[in-house]
Parts: C-alpha cells; structure tokens; sequence
C-alpha cells in the first residue's frame, strides 16, 4: 500500500489558527484527488512545536506552517529545498518514513504563491518591486520578484533596522535593494511595475502610501484578505490600479504544497491540476 492509498493526517499549524483558510483548501483538494487523508488545524505557539515535532508518526504525511513558525521549524528539520534556503522560511514540511527512519523536508510554496497569483492576473515580467513589510513573508516576495524578472526592489517597512533578512534574500537572489521606512516621503515617489504587501491586515499602511506613484504605476498583490478590499486596495482600486487579495496566493501556494504531500515534489503537477485550481479559487469565492 503506498501513501496514497492509505488514511494519511495532516495539519496546518499556527497562532492565532483559527481563521486559517488551509483546511477548507486542502479538504478540497484531497476530495477532488479522492485521497482519503485527513487535515486538521491546530493552534501551535512557537515553544510548542519541537514537541509536537517529535511526536509525529508513520501516520502523518505533512504539516502547512503559518506564524510564528517559518522559522522555528529550521532546526527541527533534516533538509530544506532551495527557495526555502533561499528564503529562510519554511511553510511545507514533508513528513517520510522509510522502514522506521523518520525524514522531515522543509520547503518554502509561498514564492509559487505570490509568482503564481501575479502571472494569472498578467504580470510575467516586472523589473522593479516594492515590498512592505520585513517579516518571512517579505523573504518570500523578494525571491517571487526576481523570478519574474526584477532588477530592483524597494523594501519599506515601519522599523528600518530589521531589514537586514530581507535585504540578504533579495542580494542572494540578485537583486539590489533599498530600504526606506514606512513614514518616509521619498515611499510617495517610487513608480514600480508590482507592489507586494506582507502585513498581516496590512493596518496602518495606508495612510504611507496616500497619494503613492505606486498606487498608479503597480498592481498590488496584498497578502491580507480580510476585510477585502484591504485598506491598500482600496488605494489602488481608486487609482484605476489592478489588485490582487492574499487569497489567490494562498490558493496557489496550497496548489503547491498539495504536489508535494502527493508527489515529493514542488515540481510535478497534479493530476487535472487546471480544474482543481478552479474548484479552490471558488471555494474560497475567486471564481
């Protein structure tokens, strides 16, 4: 019997999980692929997960990781994929057993989340980005926006001094970087092709990029999606300016974890991949 065929758990962890998306996704998508496994959230604070960790058995498949536990997760792994290096955050993790050996893979899907969610709204190629925020969701967004072509990005965030993370993903992914914060008037004059906000809610924002370039030369992909549209949006959508709610890149980013809890592998497909992409943009009402 192979992994497929058997009962399999798995979880999304986190804090606060209670608002999380990924059970209704993920219960979906192994209906769809009619895999009988099983998917549960479970509220995790950081302290508790090496335990949880360490008690997971031949009966789990995988874990979806959220705040704060990108990067607590690191040390509790035997092996990291390249975005997830590249990143230093993991969201994914690939729970295998082989004859009593336990293998734990850690891999970052939120870079296919947000390239994914911006190339289906018709951005293929951006030269220049701006980021807001600096957390591992930032990470995941300097990466994304070399993948499509960026040369350059702007990071703004409210505390300029923790930039440093962002600042060495986007050098290791060959980007030049400038970092402002938030309140400096120089954020009203930056022109990109593609604004990514990482702010959970994205709450105070707003009021830095009231009158913005940016909300008249990009299109915004804001990682928060409730209340929608987002307070940023609201900004871009009264400039005429194209937006994109975290949701489409929570689909797409579950699309990827899905391929791995299946195949091992961020790369393959899933079988009619196309028509169970649909099926999770309606149900969470993207359609």
């Amino acid at each position: 019997m192979t992994h497929l065929d058997s009962a399999r758990r798995l979880a999304v962890l986190g804090s606060p999980i209670g608002h999380s998306r990924s059970p209704l996704l993920h219960r979906t998508a192994y209906a769809v692929l009619g895999l009988p496994w099983e998917y549960e959230a479970v509220e995790m604070p950081a302290d508790s997960l090496e335990e949880f960790v360490g008690g997971l058995d031949a009966a789990w498949r995988g874990l979806s990781l959220t705040m704060p536990l990108k990067e607590t997760v690191l040390p509790l792994l035997d092996d990291v994929d390249a975005v997830a290096r590249a990143t230093g955050a993991v969201n994914t993790v690939l729970v295998e057993h082989d004859g009593g050996a336990r293998r734990l893979t850690g891999f970052n899907t939120d870079v296919h989340g947000i390239t994914e969610a911006l190339r289906r709204s018709g951005i293929s190629l951006a030269t220049h980005a701006v980021i807001v925020g600096g957390g591992a969701t930032a990470r995941s967004a300097v990466v994304a926006a070399a993948q499509l072509g960026a040369e350059h990005v702007d990071i703004a965030l409210r505390t300029p001094s923790k930039a440093a993370d962002v600042v060495e993903s986007a050098r290791a992914a060959g980007l030049t970087s400038t970092v402002l914060a938030l309140d400096d008037p120089a954020v009203l004059a930056l022109a990109p092709d593609v604004t990514i906000s990482t702010l959970p809610g994205g709450v105070g924002a707003h009021s830095h990029f009231e009158g913005a370039a940016a909300a008249r030369s990009s299109t915004l992909l804001d990682v928060a999606y409730h209340p929608w549209p987002s307070e940023l949006a609201t900004l871009w959508e009264a400039a005429g300016s194209p937006t994109i709610p975290g949701l489409a890149m929570l689909v797409h980013q579950a699309v990827a974890q899905v391929r791995i809890f299946v195949h091992g592998d961020p790369l393959i497909p899933l079988p009619a991949e196309e028509p169970l992409t649909a099926e999770l943009l309606a149900t969470v009402g993207l359609a």
